[in-house]
This record gives structure tokens, sequence and C-alpha cells, in this order.
């Protein structure tokens, strides 16, 4: 008897722990998108390889979907210079939109993967005749590792460093020499949470 008391008190406890963990899960996907998972940041580019300088900036705008994975879109500008000989110069403006995707499998350490569609102005300049200019596009898919310092579970501000290729074989990228050499893009960046509400989750 005291045995079927017994069970039966764990019964109503784990029936009673049971309802209220199907009303949190009901209660957070009635809420859905929560506005404090958003957070925005960015991040600058350097890279130099075989005399080809390159510099930009990233400005993103992202949500926090779980603790080990974040997702936004990006819009980026990047300007690469080459020169090639006394008075002769090669140089590109890209300007980049896209989505990005940084997953965590621990705290500090992350892999990103990043779609871009540049839309690219190529200027060629020689002291012997008239600059030459025309426009084009290409698509870029960088793929890389990451470092993090101060991250702590789901949309938490940090600094991040990482080190990307374009894994895309498109000879107008703009993270490719003029010789269509690929190259590492070394990102230095920051994530800030837009909204820290008192109820946020991780």
């Amino acid at each position: 008897m005291k045995r079927f008391l017994l069970a039966l008190v764990m019964l109503s406890t784990a029936c009673g722990v049971f309802a209220q963990d199907e009303k949190n899960e009901d209660e957070e996907k009635k809420t859905g998108f929560k506005k404090d998972m958003l957070f925005t940041g960015g991040s600058i580019n350097l890279g130099y390889f075989n005399g080809v300088t390159v510099l930009g900036a990233s400005p993103q705008l992202g949500y926090s979907v779980t603790n080990w994975l974040d997702a936004g879109v990006v819009f980026g500008y990047t300007y690469t210079s080459q020169s090639i000989s006394v008075g002769e110069k090669e140089r590109r403006t890209i300007i980049g939109p896209g989505a990005f995707a940084r997953l965590f499998p621990v705290d500090f350490i992350f892999a990103s993967i990043q779609y871009e569609h540049n839309f690219i102005r190529y200027k060629y300049i020689n002291p012997y005749s008239p600059d030459q200019i025309y426009k084009t596009d290409a698509n870029s898919l960088l793929l890389g590792l990451g470092y993090t310092s101060g991250r702590e579970g789901r949309n938490t501000p940090y600094y991040y460093f990482s080190v990307s290729i374009d894994v895309f074989n498109d000879p107008n990228s703009p993270y490719r020499t003029f010789a269509n050499e690929i190259y590492p893009v070394v990102n230095a960046g920051f994530n800030i949470p837009l909204f820290q509400g008192s109820g946020r989750r991780r």
C-alpha cells in the first residue's frame, strides 16, 4: 500500500512537471519571434597578398537562433588595389549584400559561412592612356573559422576574429587577385545585442 501511494505521488508530480513543460513550450511557440534575440555589429576586412591590398567594412543585422547558431544579413563594401608597374594600377570597388551564419560548437570558437552577391566596378589606370572602367558582378561563398572573446551563450556581446576563403571559382570575385589567385580574408568584428529584455532566455 505504501509503495502504491508513493508511486501515485511520484506519478502526480511527474504529470505536473510535464504539464508545466508543455505550457512553457506552448507559450514559447506562441510568442515565436523574440526581439531581444536581435543583434547588430559587423566587421572590417583586411587583406594583403602578392601586392594586392583589400580594405572593407561589413555592417550586419542578425538573430540569435539558438545557443549555437547566429544568422543574419550583411551589407559589405570592399576596396581592392594593386600596383602593376610605375604609374599602372588596377582598382576594384565592391558593394556586396548577402547573408551569413555562425555556428558555435563552443562559446569561443565558431565556423562561419557567408554568401554574397557582389556588384563590382573595375578601373584600370595607365599614365599613357585614358582610364578604362567597366562594371560586372560575382557571387562569393566565404567559409571560415573564428575565435570570440566574451561570448556567453545566446545573443551576448562579443568580439571576434576570423579567417575565410571564397570557395566559388569566380574570376571576378573580390577575394581573388587580378591574376585569379585565391587569398585568405581576415575579419575582425563585434556583436552587439539590441533589445535586452528581462525575460531573455539563453
